[in-house]
């Protein structure tokens, strides 16, 4: 039996599960980030792995609290993220960074399934990624950030009022992982070894690990 068919709402992380785009979005950051010194910015890039399921708003208040050690304003992180988000635009419009192993199994599904999308990434530069690629018509919403994918994940249960019980995350990191769970929600790592705990999906087309 499927291990998805117990499930009528499936909640998608972007980034390393339906698009490969980690890469790129770490060349985001050393674009950006470009004036300060380099092993500042790879401090930032060793947080930015390890947590893919954060924002880039998160992430430039780290770069500077955490490793520089000194205060940001509201303004200066909306200035880096709105010239994060022209590069990514720059890059990411591309059809050969889709894993195609979700990507068809979206086109195959999403008449079986309610799908939406709750990311990391800024929701305007996603919604115009998707719509590019032809992929926005496979989700009832594309969800991103400046809202925290925790919030994302509740306001979705509330103003759908979907029972929690026929919901299910997709995600490849620790903060997907947590959204799932602190929301009450089953959650499936993909293409993580490190989400042992979790219940994991290999591929979504034809291999299956529970």
């Amino acid at each position: 039996m499927d291990i998805l068919n117990k499930y009528k709402v499936i909640l998608w992380d972007f980034d390393g599960v339906i698009m490969d785009s980690m890469p790129t979005r770490s060349l985001g950051f050393v674009k950006t980030l470009a004036d300060f010194p380099k092993e500042q910015v790879d401090q930032l890039l060793e947080f930015h792995n390890s947590n893919g399921g954060l924002s880039r708003y998160v992430k430039f208040r780290y770069f500077f609290e955490e490793i520089r050690k000194e205060a940001v304003s509201e303004s200066k992180v909306m200035e880096l993220a709105h010239k994060f988000s022209e590069i990514m635009l720059s890059l990411l419009i591309d059809e050969k960074l889709l894993i195609q192993d979700s990507v068809s199994f979206i086109k195959e599904n999403y008449q079986n399934f309610t799908f939406h999308i709750v990311s990391g990434s800024d929701g305007k530069e996603l919604n115009i990624i998707c719509k590019e690629l032809g992929l926005s018509k496979y989700f009832q919403t594309i969800n991103g950030s400046p809202t925290a994918k925790i919030d994302l994940v509740s306001n979705l249960l509330e103003v759908y009022t979907y029972s929690h019980s026929e919901v299910a995350l997709i995600g490849d990191s620790v903060n997907d992982k947590e959204a799932a769970d602190l929301n009450a929600i089953s959650f499936f790592g993909y293409n993580n070894p490190s989400l042992s705990n979790a219940q994991y999906i290999y591929q979504l087309n034809n291999k299956y690990k529970v």
